[in-house]
């Protein structure tokens, strides 16, 4: 293999695939970069046998072949090399090294064979769709931060994506819950996603798709089996096993006789929230509401710090009601809403609460109360 790349070519891509690769490995071929360069491309690969990722970039090839680098050491230093350099790959003598050449800076890296490294085949994706990368940005963006992170829930480490109705209108909808508050999101199916699988997509994979995307701005094509989904868009593959568990039935959780309608100015009320909190306990982050009258009384406190409230106007008609909330929680759902007021639909201090966007009904959130 020899060849030669431009520095930022290079940085972009090793930047997406190399965070795939976890820092501590037991198998020492789980901490290398794939590179397999031939007819004017060099192809990067970064697996952790669950989640790989395939991006191929332009290149000077002189001689194709294939070789394997250990992936942040490799990041690391095209990082620091200064932008604008020209970045030569070739091998080194008989000891197996690859050598790195840019300028007057020269790296000897240890390499193993590609022989070793995992095979990236995927097997038969029985459906496939498109979705535009602005819709599934939405669609990650306003779930992910309800995913769980407890591992022994392990179905609940994943956002859950399933073809569905909704007021008779065909949609793909995603779900993730924490058990403490759960987020719903729906678009408009696309076309070929109506026979999908409901399927868990997990927390790492989520992360990693989401950074990718950030700079994608067309259609992204999902392909889908019963263990694995594959997201191809640009020069860039990535593919992961699926969480396998069932997804519990999220519906039961989602109140629909909550009578106790309270409607709020979302960024005042975020601010006074985000105030307020900063006397709860560390631990329990507790913030009490108390509304009645076209008034909420915000309120904490602590046997350390002391105590905190704030009154705001709110548009609120119904009987007397105190419930507490998570302060983190609260705020997570609030940065969540785009439009200019946030709806509560409450039913008593024990029960779930429904929080939506008043301009975007795709969006839906339930918040498990607290005693305070």
């Amino acid at each position: 293999m020899k060849l030669t790349i431009e520095r930022a070519a290079l940085m972009k891509s090793l930047s997406h695939v190399h965070s795939v690769v976890e820092r501590r490995n037991t198998i020492p071929i789980l901490s290398n970069v794939l590179l397999d360069s031939a007819d004017g491309q060099l192809s990067l690969t970064a697996t952790d046998m669950d989640l790989t990722i395939v991006e191929s970039v332009a290149a000077e090839v002189g001689q194709g072949g294939a070789t394997t680098a250990p992936a942040h050491t490799l990041h690391d230093i095209v990082r620091k090399l200064p932008e604008g350099a020209q970045v030569e790959l070739a091998p080194s003598g008989d000891d197996g090294r690859l050598a790195l050449s840019a300028g007057r800076s020269r790296f000897q890296l240890a390499t193993l064979p590609r022989e070793d490294f995992p095979s990236t085949l995927d097997g038969e994706f029985p459906r496939t769709f498109q979705v535009m990368a602005s819709e599934l940005k939405n669609l990650i963006d306003r779930t992910r931060f309800a995913i769980s992170t407890e591992e022994t829930r392990y179905y609940l480490n994943g956002i859950y994506l399933h073809a569905t109705e909704s007021e008779g209108v065909a949609v793909l909808r995603a779900v993730a819950t924490d058990g403490h508050r759960l987020a719903r999101f729906e678009m408009p199916l696309p076309e070929g996603a109506a026979e999908m699988p409901g399927v868990i997509v997990p927390r790492k994979t989520v992360g990693e798709l989401r950074k990718l995307i950030d700079e994608a701005e067309d259609a992204i094509e999902v392909s889908l089996s019963e263990t694995k989904v594959r997201f191809a868009f640009g020069n860039t593959v990535l593919s992961s096993k699926l969480i396998d568990g069932t997804f519990p039935d999220y519906e039961r959780v989602i109140p629909s006789g909550n009578d106790k309608i309270l409607k709020v100015d979302c960024k005042p009320f975020a601010s006074a929230v985000d105030r307020v909190s900063t006397i709860a306990t560390e631990k329990s982050r507790a913030v009490k509401m108390a509304v009645g009258d076209s008034t909420l009384t915000l309120s904490a406190t602590s046997p350390e710090s002391g105590s905190a409230t704030e009154e705001i106007e709110v548009d609120y008609g119904g009987d007397t009601i105190e419930i507490g909330f998570n302060s983190r929680y609260l705020l997570d759902i609030a940065q969540q809403i785009e439009g200019e007021q946030a709806q509560f639909a409450m039913a008593d201090a024990a029960s779930p609460t429904v929080v939506r966007d008043l301009d975007d009904p795709s969006a839906l959130y339930v918040l498990m109360p607290m005693r305070v």
